[in-house]
């Protein structure tokens, strides 16, 4: 079971080739058999009523929006209202339930997008691998004997393994960049305090940021829309939206510049690595 693009679940849902139940059901059975352990929770009813709502929106002539009936998950140090906000420990456990969603899974919800459920993440997010001593391991969709990389590991192995088209993660010192490269996938880490961190739990406060994965780099950016705007619960105090989505066919246009950081970049790492490396950049610069 694999996913379509977030752009071409919501281009179904809204042209009545399926409903966004329906998608939200393949991620839910999806998300229940996967056998990578990305998922720490499943919020069937809640997720089947946003899509029953987005469907009434459509139904009424009404927009729920550029993302409706895109299902989507979060790394579980996401406050989703009604559920206790984990961070990976086990001494969370026993926390009361968060009172409200955090800024970026209500505005993932308010851009029609449907929340299934939490993601596996390193403990406090201090970590690069998602070895979890009390959820397990997340493995890597590509090959299960590998690590999906941290902290955002269950993030990236969600979207990796076609669980569902979108995820949200965190990043301090890797841990979106990091099982993004190590799962074959899109992952954002923006500009500091570009989007809200409000209700997202803390680990370096002026290091912390949050993003979105995806498969595609379009639906990155349609992600990243849905996240942006002014929020005064993050004392960074993000600023107004810029919408990145509608300017991607233009930048597509444009010859492709790709870095390769040489020198102290590449002390102390593995010479395959370093091989490899050299090979896709070779590569890039022929075509």
């Amino acid at each position: 079971m694999s996913f379509d693009t977030a752009q071409a679940v919501t281009r179904a849902v809204r042209e009545g080739r399926t409903t966004a139940r329906e998608q939200a059901q393949k991620a839910i059975a999806a998300a229940r058999a996967e056998p990578f352990n990305a998922f720490t929770a499943v919020f069937e009813d809640e997720a089947l009523a946003q899509a029953d709502a987005v469907d009434a929106a459509l139904a009424a002539g009404a927009d729920p929006g550029p993302l409706a009936g895109v299902p989507f998950a979060v790394k579980n140090l996401f406050d989703v209202a009604g559920h206790t906000t984990l961070a990976g420990s086990k001494i969370r456990r026993g926390a009361a339930p968060a009172t409200a969603d955090a800024a970026a899974v209500a505005r993932m919800k308010a851009a029609g997008a449907v929340l299934v459920g939490a993601l596996n993440m390193d403990e406090f997010a201090y970590g690069f691998v998602t070895e979890n001593a009390h959820d397990g391991p997340t493995r890597n969709p590509h090959h299960p004997a590998r690590i999906a990389g941290g902290s955002s590991g269950g993030s990236a192995a969600a979207v990796s393994g076609g669980l569902l088209p979108l995820t949200l993660g965190s990043d301090t010192n890797g841990s979106i960049r990091i099982p993004a490269g190590l799962c074959g996938v899109f992952g954002l880490k923006p500009t500091l305090g570009r989007l809200s961190r409000a209700g997202a739990f803390p680990f370096v406060h002026s290091l912390d940021h949050i993003g979105p994965f995806a498969r595609t780099a379009a639906d990155l950016a349609l992600a990243y829309d849905a996240l942006q705007g002014e929020d005064p619960l993050d004392d960074l105090a993000p600023p107004p939206a810029d919408p990145l989505s509608a300017r991607l066919d233009a930048l597509a246009d444009q010859p492709l510049r790709v870095g390769v950081l040489g020198g102290w970049f590449q002390q102390g790492a593995f010479p395959e690595v370093v091989e490899a490396l050299e090979i896709v950049a070779d590569a890039l610069q022929a075509r």
